[in-house]
Order: structure tokens, then C-alpha cells, then sequence
């Protein structure tokens, strides 16, 4: 049974990541319902306010009485947008239920598991769930951490530089890399930038259809990831791009000259003061209370040396993605992070790498932090 249970459930978990790019705020869920081993219906949840997965996959059919339902994260047991799911599958008659993990969630965290088995229902917990929990890293950290998962994306030359001193830096990395980029931003909840990038190089923090390369681009492209800059003294020129795209751009500051606020205002962009920390740059503590009010799941922050710097620092940055290109800007260039403090070999900041592999003609790797070396 333990094999036949992991089988379904991995194909759950790829029902699942269909819903990678569109089911903010909600966590990606996938469900198969079987009976005598074979799969008789499946559903995946897709957007917000939709149907669940469990709800979406008895759609599918006439009579799910007898069946075991495959679930990659516990069914809800409270009215929310939708009714609870939970009740979806014990009024259906489902006799067995297999469950990846429980949901972090304070509303649920365990209820659904208890309703169905008052209900009679057979619960099994934790098939495959190392694997289920990497399908919501964000929506994990928001209700366990009351933070979103933060990934820093940098990108460098072979010899560890960034860009040139003039603050020139596009573009280091090639096509495919831009590529990829444009997915971890479409899957993300929010980007985070600092006043210097837009400046320099008047990003517009955008996913574009043209550059995301999937098949349902357009689609995904109508959510535009929440733009959020950090201007502690919002220096935010009013020509910048990021002022005029589409979806929500928000501008974190700390003190503002009225007038200029007022005119970013009349712009349609989101203004929040928040606390300045000692260096008199927005205090990231506050700023992570914002994300999580706003239901933000997986952060990425695209910014440069300094603040990428401060939130490895904080130990905020939960997963580091770097893009290395073959080529050398030379010693005169930026390097990748500011870390001010680390004089010794015994300060370094170790790094655990998860991933490794070639994107184009660029390398990317995927590391997290370990902490300081012992």
C-alpha cells in the first residue's frame, strides 16, 4: 500500500504545479481520487476563489462513494471563499483519505484531518511530504513565519562582479537566463528592488508574455507580480518606468517632501511609510509585516549589492539564485554583495548549495544560507 499511496500522490503533486503561476493567495493543491488502484478523476486548484482541488476533481464524476482521495496538502475544514473541502469529500462518501501534509494554516492545522475522521473516513498524513511542502514554500513560511519566503536573485560575471561602477549592469547574462528569471518572477507574489536600480537602470520589474516562453503566457501575464521599492527618501523619479506599469507598484519610504508624494500618489502608485532602521534605510522588520498583511507567499528581490547585502545579514534571504556568466568585467566593477562585518575566515557565511545547472550559456545556482563558519 505505502508504494501504491506514493504513486498517486506524486501524481497529485504534478496536478499541483499546474496551478504554479496562478493560485495567489491560496497554496497550490493537487487531488487524484482512485478506486481498486485506478485513478478515476483529478482536479488541481487554480485561482483564488475557484474551486478547491478535492472540489474540482468530484466535478469530475457521478459516484465517489468507496473511493481514496490523494491530497497534497489537508483538506479545509472552513468557509472561505469556497465551502470546506472537507465536508466536499465526506458528503461524497470517499472512504480513505491520503494526505501529503498539514496545512500550516491556524484555520485548519489539523481540523480537516479530525472532521474526517469523526466522519469515518480512513486519514493517512505524510506520504511524499518533503516533496508537497517544496510546492509551497511561500505559503508555508507566511503561516509559520508570519513572513514570505524570500529568493535573492543576482547575477554576475565569472570573476564575481555585477556591473560596472557607472551602475551600468544589463545585460550580464544571456536569453535563457532572462527566460528563467521571468518564471521566478511570475511565480512569485512580489518583487523587491531598491531605489538604486531604478535609477540606474529604470527597471520595470514586469513579466512579460514574450520573454516568459510557456504556452499559457498571456494568461499568466494578467497577474502582475506586486512591484515593491525601497525609497527611504523616495527619490523615485517621476519619469520611471515602474510608475506606469501594469498591475500594483508600491513605494516603501521613510520620509517623503509632500509634494513629491503627492504627485506619485496621483500617479496610481501605493505609498507606505514605514520605520527607518539606524542607517535611515527602510527597517526591513516592518516591511515584512507589510508582505505578510498583503498575503504575500514567495518573495523575490532583485536588487543590488547593499540591500541584497542587508537581507542576508537579517537573514532574510531563505534561497539564493545566482546566474554566472562566461565573461570578466574586471576588478574595477561592483561585487555581488555588501557584507560589511565579515574580516575573517571565521565571519564567512556559509552556503548550502541545492541546485546547479546550465541555463544557456549561463550557470545558475541555487544555494541557501548556513550561517557563519565554525
Amino acid at each position: 500500500m505505502a508504494q501504491t499511496d506514493q504513486y498517486f500522490m506524486a501524481q497529485a503533486i504534478r496536478l499541483a504545479r499546474k496551478g504554479w503561476y496562478t493560485t495567489f493567495p491560496n497554496p497550490r493543491v493537487g487531488c487524484v481520487l482512485t478506486k481498486n488502484n485506478h485513478v478515476i478523476a483529478e482536479g488541481w486548484h487554480k485561482k483564488a476563489g475557484e474551486g478547491h482541488a478535492e472540489v474540482n476533481a468530484l466535478a469530475e464524476i457521478d459516484d465517489a462513494s468507496g473511493a481514496t482521495a490523494y491530497v497534497t496538502l489537508e483538506p479545509c475544514s472552513h468557509q472561505g471563499k469556497t465551502p470546506p473541502c472537507a465536508d466536499a469529500l465526506i458528503n461524497a462518501g470517499v472512504s480513505r483519505v491520503v494526505i501529503a501534509m498539514e496545512d500550516p494554516n491556524p484555520l485548519v492545522a489539523g481540523n480537516g484531518i479530525k472532521k474526517m475522521q469523526a466522519a469515518g473516513i480512513d486519514v493517512t498524513c505524510g506520504v511524499l511530504e518533503a516533496e508537497a511542502r517544496i510546492l509551497n514554500t511561500g505559503f508555508i513560511s507566511r503561516m509559520e513565519h508570519s513572513r514570505p519566503f524570500i529568493r535573492c536573485k543576482l547575477a554576475m560575471s565569472l570573476d564575481g562582479r555585477t556591473g560596472m561602477q557607472s551602475g551600468e549592469s544589463q545585460w550580464i547574462t544571456g536569453s535563457s537566463a532572462r527566460t528563467q528569471v521571468q518564471r521566478i518572477r511570475a511565480a512569485s507574489s512580489a518583487i523587491i528592488t531598491g531605489i538604486s536600480s531604478i535609477i540606474y537602470d529604470d527597471s520595470s520589474l514586469t513579466v512579460r508574455p514574450d520573454q516568459l516562453n510557456l504556452p499559457q503566457g498571456e494568461e499568466i501575464c494578467q497577474r502582475q507580480p506586486l512591484r515593491v521599492v525601497l525609497d527611504s527618501q523616495l527619490r523615485t523619479p517621476l519619469t520611471a518606468k515602474i510608475l506606469r506599469q501594469p498591475g500594483e507598484t508600491v513605494i516603501a519610504f521613510c520620509q517623503a517632501d509632500p509634494v513629491k508624494l503627492a504627485e506619485i500618489k496621483a500617479l496610481g502608485v501605493t505609498c507606505v511609510r514605514l520605520p527607518a532602521d539606524p542607517t535611515g534605510r527602510v527597517a526591513l522588520a516592518p516591511l515584512m509585516e507589510y508582505l505578510h498583511d498583503r498575503e504575500c507567499n514567495d518573495v523575490l528581490l532583485e536588487t543590488g549589492a547593499t540591500l541584497a547585502g542587508a537581507f542576508a545579514q537579517a537573514g532574510l534571504i531563505d534561497e539564493l539564485i545566482i546566474f554566472m556568466a562566461p565573461t570578466l568585467l574586471g576588478h574595477g566593477a561592483r561585487g555581488l554583495l555588501n557584507l560589511p562585518g565579515i574580516d575573517k575566515m571565521a565571519d564567512q557565511m556559509l552556503l548550502e548549495l541545492k541546485d546547479c545547472r546550465l541555463v544557456g550559456n549561463d550557470l545558475m545556482l541555487t544555494a541557501s544560507f548556513k550561517g557563519k563558519s565554525e
